[in-house]
């Protein structure tokens, strides 16, 4: 494992869990970058190793912070807090790939790029591979988020292959689990929220758009194992290729929660995808990314997180 690893955008539910991880499995030391707009502190304070530093900076301005590895996670994820400030997004995405790259080339560092299975779009191909262009609205309420990531993708793979850096960019599929903030706005945690407290839970359109759910401990499992096995100039999809119904989430989630929450629908949002699922060959190729967590055990242990948060 890299001795000095930056992690951009840390204090997120992905940062944290992988933060988390790495000192209790590496001897690396471990930076943390983020400016906290969606990260969170109390993510930072629950690290308590002297190989764990924060570092409170903005990613859309440059910085120099010696490093071996960058593993980039740097922009809002959930659709509440992206729309919230869409310049914002845009620019975190754009700008903070640029100035990952040039602290990457002075060091020559390796770069990990969390991308999203958001660049595909509203897929007219199932499952989606990574030849898959996306049929994607570059003017829509999402546009911000999926095309600051098609961008980061490019600028990345352009970057690295003309200064000679190796890079491994990650399209990853819903990720759900424990850390993620009770405000989410995403599927899994709308419904626990609502579930845990008896509400209704809202499901946009008829409930028969899919998701494919990968829980946040295989997730970091496949971060690790991608940085392990030195596969270098790649793009892969990661995440869990067992596709659910909406409607099926949201009641897995009420049993699971013993909620006495009914189903409420409501209009579908502009450009929410009608399926998700990713093809997993190419990953598979490079590393073991089969025994994935089962929906109902990963959504058990985000109830049991929730509740925890919500004493």
């Amino acid at each position: 494992m890299y001795k000095k690893i930056l992690i951009t955008g840390g204090a997120g539910f992905i940062g944290t869990n992988l933060i988390k991880y790495l000192l209790e499995s590496s001897d690396s030391e471990i930076l943390c970058l983020d400016n906290l707009y969606s990260g969170n502190l109390s993510n930072v304070n629950i690290h308590n190793s002297d190989r764990f530093k924060f570092i409170n900076h903005d990613i859309r301005d440059s910085f120099d912070i010696p490093a071996d590895l960058i593993i980039n996670l740097a922009c809002p994820a959930s659709p509440v807090k992206y729309q919230e400030n869409k310049v914002f997004t845009g620019e975190t995405s754009a700008l903070g790939i640029i100035n990952v790259c040039k602290n990457a080339k002075k060091y020559s560092c390796k770069i990990v790029h969390a991308s999203t299975s958001e660049v595909y779009g509203d897929p007219l191909v199932h499952p989606q591979n990574e030849n898959y262009f996306g049929n994607v609205n570059i003017n829509g309420i999402r546009s911000c988020y999926d095309e600051g990531k098609r961008f980061s993708e490019t600028y990345l793979k352009d970057f690295s292959e003309q200064n000679n850096l190796p890079y491994n960019i990650l399209r990853i599929f819903n990720t759900y689990g424990p850390f993620m903030s009770s405000n989410d706005g995403r599927v899994v945690s709308n419904f626990i929220n609502q579930a845990i407290n008896n509400e209704n839970i809202t499901i946009y359109g008829d409930g028969t758009q899919t998701r494919s759910l990968c829980f946040i401990d295989d997730l970091v499992r496949g971060i690790i194992s991608l940085i392990k096995a030195e596969a270098h100039n790649t793009i892969t999809n990661i995440g869990n290729d067992k596709e659910l119904k909406i409607i099926d989430i949201a009641n897995i989630v009420i049993k699971l929660s013993n909620s006495s929450s009914k189903l409420i629908f409501q209009d579908l949002p502009q450009n929410d995808p009608l399926k998700r699922k990713p093809d997993l060959k190419r990953i598979r190729n490079l590393i073991d990314w089969d025994n994935l967590t089962d929906a109902k055990d990963g959504i058990s242990k985000t109830i049991a997180y929730f509740k925890s948060i919500n004493e």
